[in-house]
């Protein structure tokens, strides 16, 4: 994986220890975790055990969740990357995944698409995937807007975790 990934507004890098505050704030936030099926963390060590899991990602996997800097301000602003799904969602396993989280000062500006775009170069590029999956609540319906903006074609809904889900599926040159 070749780093950092610089977009017009944007910096995508590994994300370290050095990361803990920030990430601790953004998987704190209720509002963030809303839609993603896991409780707000509480504790710091939470989000150490968060890190400790990116970094075996990484190393493991050779890709994983990135850091999102906004390039103006040098600020962490959220998260967006592939990871390698090795549970199973939907039936699915050992897939490629997009994801992104944000701190919801940085909603609405674009920042999700960006990133998306710029973490879905790498899957195919870097990667060489054929085909990457995502999947959004029903209900975030922003997320669901950024994937089908994307060219992610909706597969159907499906319970994670109890949560409904619409699953997505994006294919090489599409």
């Amino acid at each position: 994986m070749k780093l950092p990934i610089i977009t017009e507004r944007l910096i995508l890098r590994k994300i370290t220890s050095e990361d803990l505050e920030d990430l601790f704030l953004l998987d704190s936030n209720p509002e963030v975790v809303k839609y993603v099926g896991i409780q707000a963390f509480t504790k710091k060590e939470e989000t150490l055990k968060l890190i400790e899991s990116l970094l075996n990602q990484y190393e493991k996997n050779g890709t994983g969740r990135l850091a999102v800097i906004e390039k103006e301000t040098n600020k962490f602003i959220g998260w967006s990357g592939i990871k390698l799904l090795t549970d199973e969602v939907n039936g699915f396993k050992n897939v490629y995944e997009l994801g992104y989280r944000f701190l919801p000062e940085f909603w609405g500006k674009g920042y999700a698409t960006e990133s998306a775009k710029a973490s879905l170069e790498l899957g195919f590029n870097q990667l060489r995937a054929d085909k990457i999956y995502a999947y959004a609540d029903v209900e975030n319906q922003s997320s669901n807007r950024i994937l089908t903006k994307l060219g992610f074609e909706n597969k159907g809904a499906f319970l994670d975790n109890g949560d409904n889900c619409y699953w997505y599926e994006l294919e090489k040159n599409n």
